[in-house]
């Protein structure tokens, strides 16, 4: 009964969040949409902020597991490395992520740096690329560094994306700016 009480809250959270924005949804849309009452809410997550963290948690948690995905399908390490990386600022272009994740999230949870999940992205990317460097495909650099770098360089520019007039013609030149960066890293070119 928790579970599924927490369950509708996300959903009827994420359904407000993902369409009318942080801002715009009201405490009444997510207790009236999971039949609940406001009580439940509190309960479970405390308050608005609550649940939206928790809501963006869920979806970058659904991301993460995108990313990991496009790697594991790449023909090789590198190409695993580029295809998660552009997975990612590619899902700055559906509107649900859009809006929760690289417009609202920022406004209302603060720099994305500091976010519970941040250490957790992080520590991903740095893996990434110490796995790399042990195959001596990518420079000898320190491999957090490295990933702080890449992680900044993803969310600056999905952040641009989920703003942009045009976010389609953006992704593009993104992705390719994007590229050409991670080939600054290489060491050499992988089989």
């Amino acid at each position: 009964m928790i579970a599924e009480t927490r369950a509708k809250l996300l959903a009827a959270g994420r359904k407000a969040f993902g369409t009318i924005g942080y801002a715009q949804a009201s405490m009444d849309d997510f207790t009236a949409e999971a039949g609940l009452t406001r009580g439940a809410l509190y309960h479970h997550f405390g308050d608005k902020k609550g649940l939206f963290e928790a809501v963006l948690l869920q979806i970058d948690a659904e991301m993460t597991a995108r990313m990991m995905a496009a790697a594991e399908s790449a023909a090789n390490p590198w190409q695993g490395l580029v295809d998660e990386c552009n997975s990612y600022i590619q899902m700055a272009l559906e509107p649900e992520i859009q809006r929760i994740v690289f417009r609202d999230g920022p406004a209302v949870l603060g720099d994305p740096s500091l976010w519970p999940n941040a250490g957790g992205c992080v520590a991903m990317m740095t893996d990434s690329v110490a796995r790399l460097q042990e195959k001596d495909i990518i420079a000898d650099v320190d491999a957090e560094a490295a990933a702080r770098v890449i992680n900044g360089a993803l969310g600056y520019a999905s952040q641009w994306i989920a703003n942009a007039d045009d976010p389609r013609t953006v992704s593009e030149k993104a992705v390719q700016a994007f590229n050409v960066f991670l080939e600054g890293l290489l060491r050499r070119k992988p089989a």
